[in-house]
């Protein structure tokens, strides 16, 4: 039984989300997840920390394979920046311990667990709930960095559900429900 565990980032200037799944014949199975809380400190300190607890989560979990969602376009550029540079921290952490970094863009994201590209993120906590057997909502940036492993998991198998784009989706353009996803599980 070939088990593949994926690391996944949901980097952020103040709060980093993680969430850590494993991969058994095709099911996505929860490890863990949380958040990195960076201190209100200069943004070299919050980048150290970032570097840090990811390469201390790459240490214990020893992933198969790392995600991390792509920079979009912020409100303002200075929160861009910053937010490359913190995906830069995670990124840096995965590439020395020889991991190759697979990025998604936050629409393909939702896309791929929710359906929707303009899901919000109260709708990214439920399916992440559901798909993953969750007992609890988990909290918004560790569902992010959670949906962005699923989607990952999905994406990297052949067989993997794409929801709202794959076979099931067909040519209607059906898009998954709640009932699809639990019949699926």
């Amino acid at each position: 039984m070939a088990t593949t565990r994926i690391l996944a980032i949901d980097p952020g200037s103040r709060i980093t989300g993680f969430g850590i799944i494993d991969v058994i014949n095709g099911k996505s199975i929860y490890v863990n997840s949380g958040c990195i809380r960076l201190p209100d400190e200069a943004l070299s300190v919050r980048l150290k920390h970032i570097f840090n607890n990811v390469s201390s989560l790459l240490e214990e979990y020893e992933p198969h394979e790392f995600a991390i969602e792509e920079v979009f376009l912020a409100k303002n550029a200075n929160s861009a920046l910053k937010l490359g540079q913190a995906r830069g921290a995670a990124i840096v952490a995965a590439s020395i311990q020889d991991l190759f970094v697979h990025e998604y863009a936050a629409r393909r994201v939702k896309q791929s667990v929710v359906g929707n590209g303009n899901a919000d993120k109260e709708q990214v906590q439920l399916m992440v709930q559901l798909l993953l057997k969750l007992s609890a909502k988990p909290q918004a940036d560790a569902a992010d960095a959670l949906a962005i492993a699923l989607c990952h998991a999905n994406t990297r198998t052949s067989g993997g559900l794409e929801y709202g784009v794959g076979k099931r989706a067909g040519r209607s353009a059906k898009r998954w429900t709640e009932q699809d996803v639990r019949k699926a599980l």
